[in-house]
């Protein structure tokens, strides 16, 4: 059986002359959480974007659940969900109708729609907040909402950008506990962050970028002790 459900080879984006990513390649085993950890300008969002079909595939090869990105970008998209790192809620519609409306761009029937907000709602702790507007929702629970909406489809990959960025540390952490039981329901979680505790807490597997280019990977253990501390620590410079 196939362990890999993301393949990237050489793969690099401009953005005019600057060069964003750095012909870079990994893979996602199937079922993991893969985490991109580097800071601000790292070049995380582009290839999260260029992964997710928001941006054009320019130079390299990616494969995402069987699907070439470049000639098969509809099932690509077919086959994946995305928590995008800025809030995308309409502020004028309860929780339960952006999960609706968001079930019927995908074709979902009322009966699935219906069946997957109930079950998302309860996944993320929202099912008594059904009716109510978005806009009076917290940010923590905004965040929820918008993975339920990413998973609305049953992906097989789930991309998430930093998905906790500017919470506090107690909803992080429940928010982090959401992520933990999404990737037992055998959903692939592919996650950018630039929070170093973020990535080790979830990660079974980490890629430090920056610049565009992935500097070392592996497993959270494993650069603790090529690193030599309980730690990781993440050193940028503007040379």
């Amino acid at each position: 059986m196939e362990d890999n459900i993301i393949y990237v080879n050489s793969l690099e984006y401009f953005f005019g002359e600057v060069k964003a990513v750095d012909n870079i390649n990994f893979t996602v085993r199937k079922g993991e959480i893969f985490s991109f950890l580097g800071p601000n300008g790292a070049g995380k969002s582009t290839v999260i974007n260029v992964l997710t079909t928001l941006l054009p595939i320019k130079k390299g090869s990616v494969s995402i659940a069987g699907y070439d990105l470049k000639t098969e970008p509809e099932k690509v998209r077919e086959s994946i969900g995305i928590v995008f790192q800025e809030l995308t809620l309409g502020r004028n519609m309860t929780v339960r109708e952006i999960l609706e409306y968001h079930g019927k761009l995908y074709s979902m029937s009322k009966n699935a729609r219906h069946a997957r907000v109930d079950e998302l709602l309860d996944l993320v702790k929202l099912d008594g907040k059904r009716d109510t507007l978005t806009r009076h929702l917290s940010d923590g629970m905004k965040r929820r909402l918008e993975i339920a909406k990413g998973l609305m489809t049953h992906p097989k990959v789930l991309f998430m950008d930093e998905p906790t960025l500017g919470l506090e540390i107690q909803t992080r952490i429940r928010i982090w506990d959401y992520i933990k039981d999404i990737n037992q329901q055998d959903t692939t979680i592919f996650l950018t962050t630039h929070y170093m505790d973020e990535a080790d807490q979830l990660s079974d597997r980490i890629s430090i970028i920056d610049h565009g280019k992935i500097i070392v990977a592996g497993k959270p253990w494993e650069l603790k002790n090529v690193l030599g501390e309980d730690l990781i620590y993440l050193e940028t410079s503007d040379n």
